[in-house]
């Protein structure tokens, strides 16, 4: 199990992954865009959808941790190494 730091932006002209940040502590964040509007879970639905994907897991394999109400978010990915998770979004 890897946990993985987001900073989302719902409301975009399309859905991806715009690649790695650093949050105000220094951290290394994912920027993600999704379309879907934050009204009843959707802009986190749309979340999963796309991180499994690019990752090629299941959508079962990836939750929000934490930060559900939140642009920055723990994103929590089942059945991924650590090295295996940085190298398929470092190619994205």
């Amino acid at each position: 199990m890897v946990h993985l730091a987001v900073r989302l932006a719902p409301g975009a002209s399309a859905d991806r992954i715009d690649g790695w940040d650093k949050d105000a502590g220094g951290r290394p964040v994912l920027k993600v865009r999704v379309r879907a509007r934050p009204v009843e879970g959707e802009a986190n639905a749309a979340l999963i959808k796309l991180l499994a994907r690019a990752l090629g897991v299941p959508q079962s394999a990836v939750a929000i941790h934490r930060g559900g109400q939140s642009r920055t978010k723990r994103v929590r990915v089942e059945g991924l190494p650590d090295p295996d998770l940085k190298a398929r979004l470092t190619d994205l």
